[in-house]
């Protein structure tokens, strides 16, 4: 365990709240443009351009990510990138049918999986108490944790990928256990979800569906 005490603990505390303070004078929301880029004019996408999506991309969408909240900061999300020959066609083997050329078209496929001994790295993640403890010996608590915060993460790698400039297009219809046989076998690694990503081709959109109003969907308590 490596977490800051005293007067350092103090000081890294302090400039964390001031930062909070400089972002919040800086930009305190998004403009409607913004909006509309990463969720509310976004659409899920079927067809690809064939334009490659870089290296230092994929950084910085995962760099974005992995600043997002997950409960003890335990990060369990783990993104493989399919984007070789080899690596499509093992991942076709676990599509649904009408999900092959979509993902074979797409420069890059990202499999979201979540680690289930993700508490392992907790003394990194959550230097300041030992965590360890609470999943330790408790296979189903570390996977409902694991599964429940990978998918948050997989949720702000969509975001992230449309806000800076890329389309998504999420996919379920596949076999998870085809998947964690083909690209996690021997490790702690389970498959979560699969994410085209890449410039669209919008040619292949329909209208986009209705969503629930407030009233349908929201209530207080």
């Amino acid at each position: 365990m490596t977490g800051l005490a005293g007067s350092e603990l103090e000081h890294a505390r302090a400039q964390a709240q001031q930062l909070v303070r400089d972002l919040r004078e800086r930009k305190a929301s998004l403009d409607q443009a913004s909006l509309d880029v990463i969720l509310t004019d976004a659409r899920s996408h079927y067809a690809w351009q064939k334009r490659p999506v870089s290296d230092d991309l994929l950084h910085k969408i995962y760099d974005i990510t992995a600043s997002g909240p997950t409960s003890m900061n335990s990060c369990p999300a783990r993104f493989v990138f399919v984007t070789s020959r080899e690596g499509k066609e093992r991942l076709a083997k676990s599509l649904k049918d009408k999900n092959v050329d979509k993902m074979m078209a797409a420069p890059v496929t990202a499999i979201i999986a979540h680690d289930l001994e993700f508490w392992r790295e907790l003394p990194f993640l959550f230097p300041h108490e030992d965590r360890r403890p609470h999943f330790e010996g408790k296979p189903e608590h570390s996977e409902v944790t694991a599964f429940r915060n990978g998918t948050l993460q997989g949720a702000y790698f969509m975001i992230a990928a449309r806000a800076v400039g890329l389309d998504v297009g999420a996919m379920s219809g596949f076999s998870n256990e085809i998947v964690d046989k083909a690209f996690f076998a021997g490790t702690t690694l389970k498959s979560n979800f699969l994410c085209n990503l890449g410039y669209a081709d919008e040619s292949a959109l329909f209208q986009k569906l209705p969503r629930f109003a407030f009233d349908q969907a929201c209530s207080y308590a």
